[in-house]
């Protein structure tokens, strides 16, 4: 079963994964935590983490990850926090920047991507690639 922690995509995983037929054999929810509060109070991501190292961040991604596996019934995650812009980017984490983290058979994985674009171009580029990285893992 797959859980989904999703911020700068909005639930875009989520409704791609229940737009097939028959998903909810493998879909068992999906977190939207668009807000640095929803991501503490619906994944368990430590306030200071987000503090400390930003939302769009490694160690925030994984915890996303991680969290939604502790709030779920699934077996299998991923999470993605970004910047799809046009705004709210810094020189540190460029709009286009994000932050991928995977949880598959007991272990974490995380990625960093930058995708070139407008904010529509940025989300369907970080769904597609969560989604494929996703099955990349599975069938390795």
């Amino acid at each position: 079963m797959l859980a989904t922690a999703e911020s700068c995509t909005g639930g875009m995983i989520a409704a791609a994964c229940t737009d097939l037929a028959g998903s909810s054999q493998w879909f068992e929810r999906g977190f939207v935590s668009y807000s640095n509060a929803a991501k503490t109070d619906m994944l368990g991501v430590p306030a200071r983490l987000i503090e400390q190292h930003g939302a769009v961040s490694q160690a925030v991604a994984c915890a996303m990850a991680e969290g939604s596996l502790r709030h779920s019934r699934a077996q299998v995650s991923l999470a993605v926090t970004g910047v799809a812009g046009p705004t709210g980017g810094s020189a540190a984490t460029p709009v286009g920047s994000v932050w991928f983290g995977w949880c598959v058979d007991g272990q974490t994985h995380s990625e960093r991507q930058y995708f070139a674009g407008d904010r529509a171009a940025v989300r369907a580029a970080t769904m597609r690639h969560a989604l494929q990285r996703l099955l990349d893992r599975l069938t390795a």
